[in-house]
């Protein structure tokens, strides 16, 4: 059924956490159980045959009987009651995670979460393939992710990003356009990222290209650089408090953003444990939205 979303051997692997030798291997064994060729190969790429497509019909059929199964299991209990593992990224294990974790065990005692820390652009497809039942993702809407129907996406909450500067190099400067940046150095994970990308593109759209001198994944990294006054990074609130840092954060002009959502297999939105967790990660959401109004700031 993966092969059929994904084209490749190596894609099925890297979504389901196999080597493309196990991959190949798992096809092999169900060859032989079928007694039918079911992989062919097309020049350096391998297709599913007829009866290959037949098959991956069936298996989603299979799968989405097992999910029917297992919300029916679920729901014959008295309570929210079960383990769920979710995916989830650095920043969202150091400010989302935590405080719907202590919400969860007050409210569900009999709910078990596991956690699974991934890079941010892996956990649509750990979701879809099955290595987690939901995970905590990022969105971007000027770049979106593309939308599989196999999966729900929902929000928890939009941020707003601003520029962050070394200290001191932009004093009295309350606001700057992306098109101002032109002859500053930047940090950005690479373009092949969603985030990268989405950056990149607003920068385009300001008419400017971003001037890209340290590739870097990492956010602590990231203002450790900027700190250390080698280039300028975009950041959100929630990135900053990843690491106490000495240096300036600025507007922007345009309105850069991105939408952290929670992921989930479309066939598991009925799932009384699915449901809780996912309902339990909007109010903790909403919550840490509200918290700087009740403060006053």
């Amino acid at each position: 059924m993966e092969l059929t979303r994904r084209g490749t051997i190596t894609a099925v692997a890297e979504a389901l956490g196999y080597t493309p030798g196990g991959v190949s291997q798992q096809i092999a064994a169900l060859e032989k159980a079928t007694g039918m060729e079911l992989l062919r190969r097309v020049g350096r790429r391998v297709e599913l045959t007829d009866a290959g497509t037949t098959l991956a019909c069936h298996a989603e059929r299979i799968l989405a009987t097992e999910a029917e199964a297992v919300e029916a299991l679920e729901r014959s209990r008295n309570e929210v009651s079960g383990t769920l593992l979710i995916g989830l990224f650095a920043t969202a294990a150091a400010e989302i995670l935590p405080p719907a974790l202590q919400r969860a065990r007050r409210v569900h005692p009999g709910l078990t979460v596991r956690s699974r820390d991934m890079d941010v652009d892996e956990v649509y497809d750990a979701v879809a393939g099955g290595a987690v039942d939901l995970a905590l993702g990022l969105d971007y809407p000027g770049v979106p992710i593309p939308r599989d129907p196999a999966l729900r996406v929902v929000p928890l909450s939009r941020e707003r990003f601003s520029l962050a500067v070394p200290a001191g190099s932009m004093a009295g400067r309350e606001r700057v356009s992306l098109a101002d940046t032109g002859e500053l150095g930047w940090i950005l994970p690479s373009a092949g990222s969603y985030y990268g990308r989405a950056v990149r593109t607003a920068c385009r759209r300001a008419g400017v290209e971003p001037r890209v001198l340290h590739e870097v994944t990492d956010t602590a990294a990231t203002l450790a650089l900027v700190e250390a006054g080698v280039g300028v990074s975009t950041v959100t609130d929630l990135m900053l408090r990843l690491r106490t840092s000495c240096l300036d954060v600025v507007a922007l002009r345009e309105p850069l953003e991105r939408n952290i959502v929670v992921v989930f297999r479309s066939f598991a939105e009925r799932r009384p444990t699915v449901a809780a967790l996912v309902e339990v990660l909007r109010t903790a959401a909403d919550r840490r939205r509200d918290a700087p109004e009740r403060l006053g700031l």
